[in-house]
């Protein structure tokens, strides 16, 4: 079973928006330092989707498994995956979450369940489907929870994989960010239905879309989605529609959709509209912001100095890893 829902609980309140603005403002950083040329390499920004990863992850135990895509940052923190193993290996230091070898796009932490971090478009969910199977063959009742976006539903990997956890009935929760666009291309122009949900049942896999902009909503479909997962050990398919605020990543001019658009989005920011909810209630008072605000602060400085102290790697071992490596003799 997921945790129980504490979504009434003033705390609860309270750390649904630390964690969204706690993305956010990595995300930020991130921003800055790759303009800094401190981040190298591809960097793709999750601002304006963080009701989602924080939503959704509400509902997965520290036992489940966790497959993301390229845009993962925010995934990553939520886990649990230390903010400064995550700034190290975006700088490609040695200390990162993957040895700084990844980078952006290859988020790592085995201990602690979180499986990647694809940079291959739907090239997670046939990894998540593996997980599941390994899972169901041991007999364990535990739920990989597989994110991907609108762009991963045009790919073939989504239907053999969508196929197979159906027909072998295997405990995946699929959760689409669907933010409207394949990179640069709108979701009206690379799909014939839109009507993402109808993709799932055709394979009949049960399945739901929710308002990926609201963090509570997330959370109450997500807690769902899971337990029906974890209970009926069968697949489910959750569609999340959110938005990106930033351009798909930081080399992208940006120019296949209209400015106006985006800023109307931007009125339905999820951690602005969240934590004016949470004002308006008084569950936020100023002296809890401010006190949050400079925690996180003082976080990402310690995460950055982390990364800026980190080592690189030796020449030596830049052959590690290239092929698996024998055990030690016993």
């Amino acid at each position: 079973m997921s945790a129980e829902p504490q979504t009434e609980t003033r705390e609860h309140a309270l750390e649904l928006w630390r964690q969204m603005r706690r993305i956010r403002l990595f995300e930020e950083k991130c921003a800055e330092l790759y303009s800094a040329q401190k981040i190298r390499g591809f960097l793709h920004l999750y601002i304006g989707e963080e009701a989602v990863a924080v939503g959704t992850l509400q509902a997965i135990t520290a036992d489940d498994a966790i497959v993301a895509a390229y845009r993962e940052h925010g995934h990553a923190l939520v886990r649990g995956v230390p903010m400064p193993a995550l700034m190290a290996e975006l700088y490609g230091k040695a200390e990162g979450c993957s040895g700084g070898r990844g980078g952006s796009m290859h988020f790592f932490d085995a201990k602690r369940r979180f499986y990647g971090g694809y940079a291959i478009v739907a090239g997670g969910l046939p990894v998540a489907v593996g997980l599941a199977l390994a899972d169901k063959l041991r007999g364990l009742s535990r739920v990989t929870a597989c994110y991907f976006g609108d762009g991963s539903i045009a790919e073939g990997e989504f239907h053999e994989s969508m196929n197979l956890a159906s027909l072998w009935q295997l405990p995946v929760l699929f959760i689409c960010e669907n933010n409207f666009y394949a990179m640069g291309t709108a979701l009206d122009r690379h799909q014939a239905q839109l009507d993402l949900v109808l993709k799932a049942r055709g394979y009949g896999v049960a399945a739901q879309s929710v308002d990926g902009m609201d963090v509570r909503a997330v959370e109450r479909a997500a807690r769902e989605a899971a337990d029906r997962v974890r209970q009926g050990k069968a697949p489910f398919f959750l569609e999340c529609k959110t938005y990106r605020f930033r351009a798909h990543s930081m080399y992208d001019p940006e120019l296949y959709r209209e400015k106006s658009e985006v800023e109307a989005w931007k009125k339905r920011d999820p951690v602005l509209t969240y934590a004016a909810s949470l004002r308006q209630s008084g569950v936020l008072d100023a002296d809890t912001e401010r006190n949050l605000e400079q925690s996180l602060s003082r976080e990402l400085d310690d995460a950055v100095r982390f990364a800026e102290q980190g080592t690189w790697e030796p020449e030596t071992s830049l052959t590690r890893f290239v092929h698996a490596e024998k055990e030690a003799p016993q």
